[in-house]
């Protein structure tokens, strides 16, 4: 995975990378969101329903955003603008992590945090590659429909951080599985035990909290040790009728240190 020299968090890229981090997990602070949007995280504070902080969210995004104003717009460029909120591109990578809108949140990731992909299609073995370029001009579309989805995006992953420590606040780390069929997508750095490995996860990747559900995706579930500082997204934290998920949590990558359990 290449990392680049400069992000906009409290980390370098080299040590959110490397699978010391996952062990020893510090907390990610995206530079300058909170304070910034102070307003919105004290409210946050003092409010106790979990259904009511979404709301919440979901408000001060529409506002800040201007989301509101597309909304009641005619022109079809507006309505376009609209449907490539924050919430358009979480739909949209639950459908298809390598889709446009896919391009976009691991754009997200490597902007902020300073990984670059390693799968976007086809594998990305480095930044020169065709398959990279080809993840640049997925990204560039998807940027292109929104109004400033990165920041977009700063404010949900520090909402994010805040509602699990709400949820886990005396933990670290959660247990979360991935179905997969085969390593495409994913390089082994070391082979550990018979069924631990060390690998080099995507720059953002899908799991889920279930894993009975994890067998649906593939033959083989990935069992992973997840630092909290790394779920930018958890979907059962909205409510159904603004985003429907599989028990669904998008995970930042680097090198993890998992178990693989194989069906039969």
């Amino acid at each position: 995975m290449a990392v680049l020299a400069l992000n906009r968090c409290n980390h370098p890229p080299w040590a959110i990378a490397s699978y010391h981090f996952n062990r020893e997990p510090k907390p990610i602070e995206i530079s300058g969101v909170r304070h910034a949007h102070h307003g919105l995280f004290e409210r946050l504070s003092r409010i106790v329903s979990m259904e009511d902080r979404a709301q919440q969210l979901y408000d001060y995004m529409d506002v800040t955003f201007q989301l509101h104003q597309w909304q009641r717009e005619e022109t079809r460029s507006s309505q376009k603008s609209l449907k490539n909120s924050y919430l358009r591109f979480l739909r949209g990578w639950m459908f298809d992590s390598n889709s446009i809108e896919g391009a976009v949140l691991k754009g997200w990731v490597e902007s902020r945090i300073g990984l670059s992909p390693t799968f976007h299609n086809v594998p990305i073995p480095t930044l020169e590659c065709e398959g990279y370029l080809q993840y640049l001009k997925d990204r560039m579309k998807g940027a292109a429909r929104t109004n400033a989805i990165n920041d977009q995006l700063d404010i949900l992953y520090e909402y994010v951080q805040a509602e699990l420590a709400y949820r886990f606040p005396e933990q670290q780390w959660r247990t979360l599985y991935r179905g997969i069929n085969d390593f495409e997508e994913h390089q082994i750095l070391e082979q550990q035990s018979k069924r631990r490995y060390l690998i080099q996860l995507n720059n953002l990747n899908s799991f889920t909290t279930d894993f009975e559900r994890a067998w649906e995706f593939g033959s083989r579930v990935m069992v992973a040790k997840v630092p909290l500082c790394k779920v930018l997204f958890q979907s059962d934290m909205f409510p159904s009728s603004l985003l429907k998920g599989e028990d669904e949590v998008m995970v930042i990558g680097g090198q993890f240190e998992v178990e693989i359990q194989i069906g039969g």
